[in-house]
């Protein structure tokens, strides 16, 4: 398991979500993921649920139990995921500039990810009391 992937995931965790490492088991790989999760959110509309994407081409029977959330909240999350693993790969901390930055860099930036980011912070901040004890 690579480090990206460990943060990757210890990250998704917090947030209760899924994270199958077929999706999302280096950077790329999670890159490639996120940009198709995009793709159809941009398709489909910010209202499509994971349970849609589901059925309009992603293939993971893990993230069915997470099929009535919005796609573009999951889309969000896992974005702030690979900026907050990439971060602590590197360097350790991360900021919302740094997950729109890197979302940018990544070709994964669009008109609705700021809004996401802002009203749910905790896809991108680590939670103190999950981490006081490390």
């Amino acid at each position: 398991m690579s480090d990206f992937y460990k943060y990757f995931k210890e990250n998704m965790d917090a947030l209760g979500l899924p994270a199958p490492e077929s999706l999302f088991g280096n950077a790329q790989l999670a890159i490639a993921t996120a940009s198709t999760f995009i793709g159809l959110v941009e398709k489909f509309g910010k209202k499509v649920t994971v349970a849609e994407m589901i059925g309009a081409g992603i293939r993971s029977e893990k993230l069915i139990v997470i099929g009535a959330m919005s796609a573009s909240y999951y889309a969000g999350a896992v974005i702030g995921s690979i900026a907050v693993a990439t971060g602590r790969s590197l360097a350790g901390g991360i900021s919302l500039a740094d997950v729109l930055l890197s979302a940018q860099m990544n070709h994964l930036h669009r008109p609705w990810l700021p809004a996401i980011m802002v009203r749910h912070p905790e896809i991108y901040k680590k939670r103190r009391a999950l981490h006081a004890g490390r």
